[in-house]
């Protein structure tokens, strides 16, 4: 499966095994990912996201239909403008919070030069600078890029 898509052929990864494959199945193009971002920096409306990623609406249009698909937004009314209405993230979007933040550390941290100019995730009470992202075991150890692996669930390990 994963062969046909290296070939340039879109593949369904809905019902793949892997809990990436099905979250790239959702979000694994960066236009959908750039859509959750300005969210969370508070826009709502088709044209607020336009402006600000300067996608083609066509393209704009069939991300935020995926995305309502899939329960990261939800369309509501909009109270500004009787015929428009908004695109509200609901929880599961909202649980994108985590992977927009790695991504982000990760691409500060390897995607800039030292002495390039960029912004800074603070704390919105603080002002102070986020910590670095850490995966953690279940008794508190940090854990490093070798530290973990898949492994199959039996029924009373799901439950």
């Amino acid at each position: 499966m994963l062969e046909m898509a290296m070939k340039g052929k879109r593949t369904n990864l809905g019902n793949a095994d892997c809990g990436i494959a099905r979250s790239l199945e959702v979000v694994g193009d960066w236009w959908s990912l750039l859509i959750v971002r300005e969210a969370f920096k508070g826009r709502e409306r088709f044209g607020e996201f336009q402006k600000a990623i300067g996608l083609a609406k066509n393209i704009l249009s069939a991300r935020l239909k995926k995305l309502v698909e899939h329960d990261i937004f939800r369309i509501e009314p909009d109270a500004d403008n009787g015929v428009g209405h908004r695109y509200v993230l609901t929880a599961k979007g909202e649980g994108l919070y985590v992977v927009l933040m790695a991504l982000w550390q990760w691409g500060e941290s390897t995607c800039f030069k030292p002495d390039e100019a960029r912004y800074a995730m603070v704390d919105r009470q603080n002002g102070e600078p986020l910590a670095r992202i850490e995966l953690k075991a279940r008794d508190g150890r940090v854990l490093g890029p070798r530290d973990f692996v898949a492994s199959r669930m039996d029924d009373k390990a799901a439950a």
